[in-house]
């Protein structure tokens, strides 16, 4: 059965920073060996966490880029920025309004502090539930 996992941000240390939790969820499936896409919600947060992922943890390596090359389909996280098509993977971390697309095994969702946004997060619970997913929440 996939999973849904929704991880509400509510801890200042990650208040203040939400992508440290994405850099973490990463940096997780990494050591698992799970190839990753994260679905940013514009280019200039997938820069910003490109930008993140090399610094976050200077005991860490975590092999990423932005989608958009021939070294895609080989990159163990893979950044994707709206409008740039990516193949499915089993682990997906969906930072967008709407629910991930594609085939997967697992969606993480990270649900900003901010109430108006999680409004959106409950229509995808409703939706992940809906299909099937076994669905669970997480306060970070």
């Amino acid at each position: 059965m996939p999973r849904a996992d929704l991880y509400l941000i509510d801890k200042p240390r990650i208040r203040d920073e939400p992508l440290l939790l994405v850099c973490e969820l990463a940096k997780k499936a990494f050591a698992g060996e799970q190839p990753t896409l994260i679905l940013a919600r514009s280019q200039d947060q997938a820069e910003a966490l490109d930008e993140l992922l090399w610094s976050f943890d200077e005991s860490a390596f975590i092999p990423h880029q932005i989608a958009g090359d021939e070294d895609d389909a080989i990159t163990a996280v893979l950044i994707v920025p709206p409008g740039v098509d990516a193949g499915d993977r089993a682990l997906v971390i969906n930072l967008r309004d709407t629910c991930a697309p594609g085939l997967f095994d697992r969606v993480l969702e990270v649900v900003p502090a901010d109430e108006a946004e999680r409004a959106g997060s409950r229509e995808r619970w409703k939706t992940y539930k809906a299909a099937g997913f076994d669905v669970a929440k997480h306060d970070m």
